[in-house]
């Protein structure tokens, strides 16, 4: 079973490949969430997979949240895949903690690096350096899903030392803490009221209000409205003007 969360496709991307070349059931975790299900799910003789994006160096909250509230029942062997722009820190070690508070056996935990998204604070990169990323990024797929069709562990990442602790730790409580919220969203009069950031937001956290969107103060920074607007009329403050929008279908 392949499970992924994903804002603006990147996860999405991997966890379809997976799920294709092992003709493994795909759930999406952002509408798991959306609907606030957390039905026991099971997998008796395949291994859970879990494809996430690395929020400020770990596990997005919401994800750890709905793994740490849903029953899991089958198998207890899992492999955590976290698609990045950069590195995961020492994500791992968060990641083990949440194994063992689920009673499960890591199989492995591999990164793989796709174009940076988080446009809230980073500029994304042209259509073709993207290209080229995904191009690198698929051959690291292919060896995961080699690994993981073998039941093999993946290969060790070495965790960074006093700088993934800091940014695992410090720097990714500080980062919820100060950016993590709805305030800044806003549109222009690109908006033609479609909605589909509504559709879009994982957490429910927008509605539409004389058929513009309204944010209320439930946001993970998944860059979903701001990405998936069609028409380009979602902005965070100043901080995403005449920037590239990123969106993988």
């Amino acid at each position: 079973m392949i499970l992924y969360f994903s804002g603006t496709g990147n996860s999405r991307y991997v966890a379809r490949k997976i799920a294709q070349e092992l003709n493994d059931e795909l759930i999406s975790l952002n509408q798991l969430i959306k609907e606030e299900k957390t039905d026991e799910l099971t997998s008796t003789d395949k291994p859970f997979i879990f494809v996430c994006p690395t929020y400020a160096w770990r596990l997005p909250i919401v994800v750890t949240d709905f793994i740490k509230k849903t029953k899991f029942s089958g198998s207890n062997k899992v492999y955590f895949i976290m698609t990045c722009g950069e590195d995961t820190g020492k994500s791992i070690n968060y990641i083990q903690k949440l194994c063992k508070y689920k009673n499960w056996q890591l199989k492995g935990m591999a990164e793989i690096k796709m174009p940076e998204n988080y446009i809230a604070l980073f500029p994304v990169p042209d259509k073709e350096t993207s290209k080229q990323i995904i191009k690198e990024a698929d051959k690291q797929i292919d060896k995961i899903i080699s690994d993981i069709n073998a039941e093999n562990e993946f290969e060790t990442i070495t965790p960074s030392g006093l700088g993934g602790t800091i940014k695992s730790g410090i720097t990714n409580v500080a980062f919820y803490k100060m950016f993590v919220n709805a305030k800044g969203f806003h549109y222009t009069d690109k908006c033609i009221g479609c909605g589909k950031c509504v559709e879009l937001c994982p957490l429910n956290n927008i509605n539409l209000k004389d058929k513009k969107p309204v944010w209320k103060n439930n946001c993970t920074h998944c860059m979903a409205c701001i990405c998936g607007c069609p028409t380009e009329a979602i902005e965070y403050k100043n901080k995403t003007q005449n920037k590239e929008r990123y969106y993988l279908k």
